[in-house]
């Protein structure tokens, strides 16, 4: 398997830390979302994947794109250790606070919201560090208070295990301090961002350790 994205993108950071979690073989490709105006933009890359968004998982001839289906791919093929639970309400909530950060807080953040915001709006960089931080807030707010009053909630945001909802909040809680945001109000996101630091396949996937790789 190759794994085609950028150290800091948190769509990215998920799926490294499934395969990590996984204990998986793969290689990386980086696409650096900057560089030369953007490798995702060239056309090698729009060939592989015709948004121009990372990752994309390539897994034989199996093209995979949009970092939870691709976990999801993962899970089902690699269901050994699991990132979801086995009853279907478990697996239902696991996947609601996993779409808080991935379907409602990072599409609002995403770079290419970024700068056109900072782009053709003509926003200023106070603006969209004002944007990124409100869109924190909302999502972390309901979070937050989703796993603080259920009692399914432990070490990780679902029992004990890392799961699914793990993979996607981590990511999120890295870039928030990226930005600055306030996290005080958050204390049992930030106990279990906590707990998740502890695990190796985290701290294989962070993004500190691929920013060294791709130089």
């Amino acid at each position: 398997m190759k794994l085609h994205g950028y150290f800091r993108s948190s769509a990215t950071y998920r799926v490294r830390l499934a395969l990590e979690l996984k204990g998986l073989a793969w290689d990386a490709s980086e696409i650096h979302l900057l560089d030369a105006g953007g490798q995702q933009n060239s056309p090698e890359y729009r060939a592989l994947h015709p948004q121009g968004l990372v990752p994309t998982l390539v897994d034989g001839d199996r093209v995979l794109h949009q970092s939870l289906a691709i976990i999801e791919y993962l899970e089902e093929c690699h269901p050994d250790p699991p990132l979801l639970p086995a009853a279907p309400e478990q697996r239902a909530r696991v996947r609601a606070l996993a779409q808080i950060v991935a379907c409602d807080i990072h599409p609002l953040n995403n770079l290419r919201v970024l700068q056109y915001l900072s782009g053709p709006l003509g926003a200023s960089e106070p603006e969209k560090q004002s944007w990124y931080r409100h869109w924190v807030a909302e999502g972390f707010a309901a979070l937050e208070t989703l796993l603080a009053r259920d009692p399914a909630t432990g070490t990780h945001c679902h029992g004990d295990r890392v799961g699914l909802a793990d993979v996607c909040l981590v990511p999120q809680v890295f870039n928030a301090r990226r930005y600055a945001c306030p996290l005080d109000a958050y204390p049992t996101i930030l106990r279990i961002d906590e707990a998740c630091a502890e695990l190796p396949a985290f701290q294989r996937a962070h993004p500190d350790v691929w920013q060294a790789v791709a130089g």
